[in-house]
Order: structure tokens, then sequence, then C-alpha cells
């Protein structure tokens, strides 16, 4: 394959548009733009957490892959009418969740993002991805987006939740549990 990006810089988007993946110019910030513009994100931030050293190979390898179906459901946001994401990446995710969650203790009260490094970046991830969905979301409400691309999203959340408790047990941090009662100065 050559090169893709021979020129970084093309003062296309000076006039505060940019080019869909189908040659359809739009402003940067509409909805589709940020749809896809927070996709990136959250796989920026799953690179934050997988530059921690002492992640489980096992976790490293599916957020790795992970990191792949983000880039292809950014380019499937990119270009209308383009599908990337179906609904076996979606069940995929839903075995890693079972996976990972079954061995867990059941939650009696809500985690605050913590337990070690790992985990408080999984936290970062998975509030990024949240948003990510809600942009999608914002943008199914004026044009097509296909339901796999929000379930991925939704359940990939849900993944992230579980591996940061995961995480907060493997740095032998555990889990910073919210006191819903406790007194204020």
């Amino acid at each position: 394959m050559g090169n893709r990006l021979s020129k970084i810089y093309t003062r296309t988007g000076d006039d505060g548009t940019t080019g869909l993946g189908d040659g359809t110019r739009v402003a940067k910030d509409s909805a589709r733009v940020s749809a896809y513009g927070t996709v990136d994100e959250a796989n920026s931030t799953l690179g934050l957490l997988l530059a921690c050293d002492d992640l489980p190979g096992d976790i490293r390898e599916r957020l790795t892959s992970v990191q792949h179906q983000l880039f292809d459901l950014g380019g499937e946001l990119c270009i209308p009418g383009h599908a990337a994401i179906d609904d076996a990446d979606v069940a995929r995710l839903e075995q890693w969740l079972d996976h990972y969650n079954d061995p867990l203790p059941p939650l009696k009260d809500f985690i605050l993002p913590g337990g070690g490094e790992a985990a408080a970046r999984c936290h970062i991830a998975r509030t990024v991805v949240r948003r990510a969905e809600r942009e999608c979301v914002t943008l199914a409400h004026h044009d097509a987006v296909r339901p796999q691309a929000i379930r991925y999203l939704n359940r990939l959340s849900d993944l992230l939740f579980v591996l940061a408790r995961v995480l907060a047990r493997h740095a032998g941090q555990g889990e910073i549990l919210w006191r819903h009662e406790r007194r204020h100065p």
C-alpha cells in the first residue's frame, strides 16, 4: 500500500469544514464529526491505558483489539452508509464482559474512579466511550447511524467499567466505594 498521508496539512479545513470519507464537506462542529472525533478520543484514552506497564496480557490483547475496532467504527461514522461494526463484534464484547465480571463480587455500592493508575485510566476511557455513545445518539436524531455502532459503544463502556474493577484488584488497591452517608465538615 502506498503512502496514505503524504502531506499532513492541506489547508482545506481552514474555512471550518472537513471532508468525510465519501468526499462530502461538512462543518467541523457537525454531529457526525463530533461522533467520530469522540470515538477517536476514546481510542486515544485506550492508548493511554495500554501505556501502563502492569496490564495483564489478556486485557492488553483485548484492549488492542478494541482499538482496531474503534478505528473501524470511526471509519463507519466518517463514511455515511459504511458498515464496519456488526452484531458479532457486540457479542464478543458481551463474552468478554461475562468472563471478567463473573468472578467479581456483586456490587452493593457505587464505585468512585480510582483504584490504581491503570484502573483510573480505565475509568477515564469508560467516560469518554460513554460520551462517544451520546454523540452517536445525537447524530442518529438527524442522520443514519447503524444500531450496532451504538450497541458496541454501550457494551464497551460496560466492559471498561468491569475492567476497571479487575485492574483495581490486580493493583492491590481495591475499589473506592462511594460513601452515601458521610458527614460534610
